[in-house]
C-alpha cells in the first residue's frame, strides 16, 4: 500500500484477530479501520474515515479513508477481514460489491480537486500480496498519470472484451487489458475477471490491476482494466498521487 501510513495508536484498545496480530506492521490499516467502525456504531460518526457503511444482509460493509497528508489519495476497504486481491471470498458477490463501493467513492478524489478532475478520470487500483504494505484489502482511488491517460487515448481503441496484451508498455511494464462495457460496469467483478486470465487462477497473490473509465475520445466507452503478474507487482505506479494532470488542466 504505497503512500499509506495510518496513525492507529488512538485505537489500540480495539481487539485484533489472532491471525492478524501475528504481523502488526502489516495490520495498521486494520486497526484504524476498526476504530472507524467502532465510532460509527457508538456515535454514528465515521472519523477518522471519510465514510463507513456497516452494510446489511444484502451487501457487505465498507469504509472510505483518506491517506494522511495526501489530499486526494483515498482507499476503500471492507469492514470485514479480507486479506487482499488473492482472497477466495472476492471471487463471488462480495468482490463485485467492493468494486461498486469503490466506484461510488471516486467523488472524494474529484471533490478534493474542486471538480478539476471529473469522476470518470479517477482510477482504481489494487496491489499484489507482496506489492502492498497492509494485509487488509484496500482499493486505491486517485488520479492516473498523464502518460497512462495519453496511452489510453492513443491505444485504448484496441482493447476488447477479452483479455489481451495492451499495445504498449505502461511505466515500462507490459500489461494485459480488458474492456468492461458501460452497461456491465455496475455488476462487474474485477477479482473474478483476473481469475479467468489463462494461467492466473490460483496465483492471484502475484496479480495487480488498475481500472479507469475509457477516455472520452474512445467511442466504445466503458472501463479499461490493466493488469500484470509478478512478485511485488504494483499497478499503483500508474497513479499520480500529486495529481499533476488536474493541476495542469487548471493551469491551462
Amino acid at each position: 500500500m504505497r503512500g499509506i501510513l495510518v496513525v492507529a495508536t488512538l485505537f489500540a484498545f480495539t481487539a485484533i484477530p489472532a491471525a492478524i496480530a501475528a504481523n502488526p506492521v502489516r495490520d495498521v490499516l486494520w486497526v484504524a479501520l476498526q476504530g472507524c467502525v467502532l465510532a460509527k456504531k457508538a456515535a454514528g460518526r465515521s472519523f477518522p474515515c471519510l465514510a463507513v457503511d456497516l452494510g446489511d444482509g444484502a451487501r457487505p460493509g465498507t469504509a472510505v479513508l483518506r491517506a494522511p497528508g495526501q489530499p486526494t489519495h483515498t482507499v476503500v476497504m471492507p469492514t470485514d477481514s479480507v486479506s487482499g486481491i488473492e482472497a477466495p471470498a472476492l471471487q463471488g458477490a462480495r468482490g463485485a460489491a467492493y468494486w461498486r463501493a469503490a466506484l461510488a467513492a471516486r467523488h472524494y478524489v474529484s471533490d478534493a480537486l474542486q471538480n478539476r478532475l471529473p469522476v470518470s478520470a479517477v482510477g482504481l487500483e489494487v496491489n499484489s500480496a507482496d506489492g502492498r504494505s497492509q494485509d487488509q484489502l484496500h482499493i486505491h482511488l486517485d488520479c492516473m498519470r498523464r502518460s497512462v491517460m495519453a496511452a489510453l487515448k492513443a491505444h485504448g481503441g484496441a482493447v476488447g472484451e477479452a483479455w489481451s496484451p495492451f499495445p504498449v508498455p505502461l511505466e515500462e511494464v507490459p500489461y494485459i487489458a480488458l474492456r468492461v462495457p458501460a452497461d456491465a460496469v455496475a455488476d462487474f467483478n474485477p477479482f473474478a475477471a483476473l481469475a479467468h486470465v489463462p494461467g492466473w487462477q490460483g496465483h492471484l497473490h502475484d496479480a495487480t490491476f488498475a481500472a479507469v473509465e475509457a477516455v472520452p475520445e474512445d467511442p466504445r466507452g466503458g472501463m479499461i482494466l490493466l493488469a500484470y503478474r509478478e512478485p511485488e507487482a504494483s499497478a499503483e505506479y500508474l497513479m499520480d498521487h500529486s495529481c499533476r494532470m488536474a493541476k495542469a488542466d487548471r493551469a491551462g
